[in-house]
C-alpha cells in the first residue's frame, strides 16, 4: 500500500525537516569539503549528473537564480534550482521546473539517501569530527533529487561564501557572482577583498565567469582567479549592461546588452534598479551557458523568460488596502537597494516600517539606510522579531533605531509579528487621504513569517 505522505508522520516533509533541524543549526557552517565529496562518492556522484550554473555573492543571489531558471525554462530545458533559506517551507529550497519539489519526491529521496548519510556520519564520528550539518544534508538531498528527476541543468546558490560552502562540491559550467559587500564578516572576512577571495572559490577550470558590477577590490580578486584557472570572464558595466530602464506597471521595462546580443523592451515584473541589474546578469549567464557567450539568444524567448520571473519576498506586494510590501533585505546594501526601489516604484506619501533583524547583522547600518533613504515618508516604525532563536530582541533594536534618527515617540515595540502588523495597519489607515503602505523588512525570517500571516 502506498503511504499517504500528507498524513503518515514518519513519511512527512515535517518529520524529515525535524530530523534535519536536529543537526547543527543552519547558521553553523562547517568550513570543510571532504565529507561532501565522500557523500557524493558513495551516492554515485549525483553532483556530476547534470551541468551546473553556480551562484555566489552578497545580495541578489536568489532573485538572479530565479531569473536564470525562468530563462532556461523558456528555452524548454528541465531545471533544478537550489536556493536558501526558505521563506515558508523547506521544499522551496529544491525546485524542479520552477516549482518546489513534491512532498513525495522530497521524502522518498531523503529516505533513499538516509543510510548513506549515516555512513558519512559514522566516519566523521570515528574521526572525532562533527557529523553532517543541516545545510550539508539539505545540499546532498538537492543533488540527489536533481539526479533522480533528472534535470537538464541545475541552478545552485551557495549557502555562505564559496570555497568551503557545501554546494562547491559541484563544478559550475558557469560561475555567477552577484554584488559583493560586507556581510557575515565573522565568518568570511572583515574586508570586501577577503570576502571576494572566499566567494571566488566557485570559479573552476573549464567554467565561465559572469560577474555583476563589483567594488574595485572585489573585481580584482575575481579577475585574478579567472585568469589563474584559465576561464573566460565577463563583467557588468564592461562587457554587458542595462542600457535603458523605465518603471512600468508592476515592474520595469529594460533594454539589455548581453555578451552576445542586444535585447530591447524586456518586461520584468520586479521592482528596483538592482533587479534590472540582476536581470542583465541572468541574461549573460544564460548566454554563457547555452552558447559559451558567442550565440545571441532568441529575443522572444528572453522576453518570455523574464516576463515569467518571480522572486517571492523581494519587494513583494502581499496585500492591498492597505498595501503591505514584504522584503527580505537583511544587510545595509540590500536595504539600500530596496529602499531606493520603494521610492522609485511606489510613489508613497507615507510608509510604516515593520523591522526585525537577526543576530550577527549590521543592525545599525540597516536603520541608517532606512532613515536616510525613506525617512522623508517613514515616520512610524515598529520594532519586532520573528520566532527564530537568532532574532534580536526588540529592546536591543531600539538604540540603533534612535541613533539612526527615528523619533522615539513614533516607535512601537512588540515581540509578536502579528501585533506588529496590526499596529502598522492601524497607523497607515489613520489618514485615508494619504497614499500609504507598510514595509516589512530586516530579515528573511520576518519576511517569511509575515507572508504566512498574510495568507501567502
Amino acid at each position: 500500500m502506498t503511504p499517504d505522505f500528507e498524513s503518515v508522520d514518519e513519511f512527512s516533509v515535517d518529520s524529515v525537516y525535524a530530523e534535519l533541524l536536529a543537526r547543527a543549526p543552519e547558521d553553523r557552517m562547517e568550513p570543510r569539503m571532504a565529507p561532501l565529496h565522500r557523500a557524493m562518492e558513495i551516492l554515485g556522484e549525483p553532483n556530476k549528473a547534470f551541468p551546473v550554473i553556480h551562484l555566489t555573492g552578497t545580495n541578489g543571489k536568489t532573485s538572479t537564480a530565479r531569473m536564470i531558471e525562468s530563462l532556461l525554462l523558456a528555452h524548454d530545458l528541465r531545471t533544478g534550482r537550489y536556493t536558501s533559506p526558505h521563506l515558508s517551507r523547506i521544499t522551496e529550497r529544491i525546485s524542479v521546473d520552477g516549482e518546489p519539489v513534491s512532498d513525495e519526491t522530497f521524502v522518498r529521496v531523503w529516505d533513499e539517501i538516509r543510510p548513506y548519510i549515516g555512513i558519512v556520519d559514522a566516519e566523521l564520528d570515528a574521526a572525532g569530527e562533527a557529523r553532517l550539518t543541516y545545510f550539508e544534508c539539505v545540499t546532498i538531498l538537492a543533488f540527489a533529487v536533481f539526479a533522480d528527476q533528472p534535470v537538464d541543468v541545475a541552478v545552485i546558490e551557495v549557502g555562505l561564501g564559496g570555497i568551503t560552502d557545501a554546494t562547491n562540491v559541484a563544478d559550475g559550467q558557469v560561475a555567477v557572482v552577484t554584488p559583493i559587500s560586507l556581510d557575515h564578516t565573522d565568518l568570511l572576512g572583515e574586508t570586501v577583498r577577503e570576502i571576494a577571495l572566499e566567494k571566488a572559490g566557485i570559479i573552476k577550470p573549464g567554467g565561465f565567469l559572469i560577474s555583476a558590477a563589483q567594488p574595485p577590490e572585489a573585481a580584482q580578486v575575481l579577475l585574478e582567479k579567472a585568469r589563474s584557472v584559465g576561464v573566460e570572464f565577463r563583467f557588468e558595466g564592461i562587457e554587458f549592461s542595462v542600457d535603458d530602464r523605465s518603471v512600468g506597471v508592476g515592474g520595469q521595462v529594460l533594454s539589455v546588452t548581453g555578451i552576445a546580443g542586444r535585447y530591447p523592451e524586456l518586461l520584468l515584473p520586479l521592482h528596483g534598479e538592482h533587479q534590472g541589474q540582476n536581470a542583465a546578469v541572468a541574461v549573460a549567464a544564460v548566454e554563457a551557458f547555452l552558447g559559451a557567450g558567442s550565440r545571441e539568444l532568441d529575443i522572444d524567448v528572453v522576453r518570455a523568460g523574464l516576463r515569467a520571473a518571480t522572486s517571492p519576498g523581494r519587494l513583494e506586494v502581499v496585500r492591498t488596502a492597505p498595501t503591505i510590501i514584504v522584503d527580505a533585505a537583511h544587510n545595509p546594501a540590500g536595504i539600500e537597494a530596496s529602499a531606493k526601489a520603494i521610492n522609485e516604484s511606489f510613489a508613497l506619501d507615507r510608509l510604516v516600517l515593520v523591522v526585525g533583524v537577526l543576530e550577527g547583522k549590521d543592525t545599525a547600518g540597516i536603520f541608517v539606510e532606512l532613515f536616510d533613504i525613506l525617512g522623508g515618508i517613514a515616520r512610524d516604525l515598529c520594532l519586532t522579531q520573528s520566532t527564530s532563536p537568532r532574532a534580536v530582541p526588540v529592546g536591543e533594536l531600539l538604540q540603533d533605531a534612535l541613533a539612526a534618527g527615528f523619533a522615539e515617540e513614533h516607535i512601537h515595540l512588540t515581540e509578536r509579528l502579528d501585533d506588529a502588523l496590526e499596529w502598522a495597519v492601524m497607523k497607515v489607515e489613520e489618514d485615508q487621504e494619504q497614499h500609504g503602505a507598510i514595509l516589512v523588512t530586516g530579515s528573511i525570517t520576518v519576511a517569511g513569517e509575515a507572508r504566512i500571516l498574510l495568507g501567502k
